[in-house]
């Protein structure tokens, strides 16, 4: 796929609220469900939306998660789904078809409805991804599979709904895919070399270049 046909329709937008989902656990905004009619996207993402852990989840680098639905199928044929899991199952923001991980690139620009997003960094998965999907090695599937989804920070506000259009705008590092990318981060094998001209790259985001920077040592 070429970057001018990196086009989609937004199929699903969905937001959460902090609820306390296991006993003896720290409370959770996975549980995500699907928006009724357009949000505003501000620079932290939905703002019907919430996260719980602010350490981990949200901010500017992580203001929106979108994850492909495309998928959804494999997980299904995995095993690791039930046959009626729908998008939202992995608390994403976003759902769409047509493009996935090895499609895009560290820093694409969308225009995503009448906001304005770019891809930082993809997502890394805690154990809340296993409790709520009730598949203890779900979180190291993500890993092994590099099929987390990725996030954006947001450039310009604007409104989203189910719908509405997203497109590329703007590809300014073609030579860093999202999905190697987040195979070296996710699996921590990345030469020093490599490891350190992505600390370099300032569209990634903060929290992946430390890591980067303690890779390359």
């Amino acid at each position: 796929m070429t970057s001018d046909e990196i086009r989609c329709t937004v199929e699903g937008v969905f937001t959460g609220r902090i609820e306390r989902h296991w006993p003896d656990k720290a409370p959770s905004a996975i549980h995500k469900t699907a928006a009724d009619g357009p949000q505003i996207i501000g620079p932290s993402g939905i703002e019907t939306d919430a996260q719980a852990d602010l350490t981990v989840h949200g901010g500017a680098d992580k203001a929106l998660h979108h994850y492909a639905a495309d998928h959804y199928v494999t997980w299904r044929e995995e095993g690791l789904l039930p046959g009626d899991a729908t998008p939202a199952a992995f608390g994403e923001n976003i759902s769409t078809t047509g493009i996935t991980e090895t499609d895009l690139c560290i820093g694409d620009v969308f225009r995503l409805g009448t906001a304005l997003v770019q891809i930082s960094q993809g997502r890394e998965p805690c154990w809340k991804l296993c409790e709520y999907t009730g598949q203890p090695t779900m979180a190291y599937r993500f890993r092994k599979t590099a099929r987390t989804g990725w996030y954006y920070r947001v450039l310009e506000a604007g409104r989203l709904a189910p719908g509405d259009e997203m497109s590329l705008t703007d590809r300014p590092h073609p030579e860093w895919s999202l999905h190697e990318v987040s195979v070296a981060l996710l699996s921590r094998r990345v030469p020093k070399q490599t490891a350190a001209q992505l600390v370099a790259l300032p569209v990634l985001a903060e929290a992946w270049r430390k890591t980067f920077s303690q890779l390359a040592g």
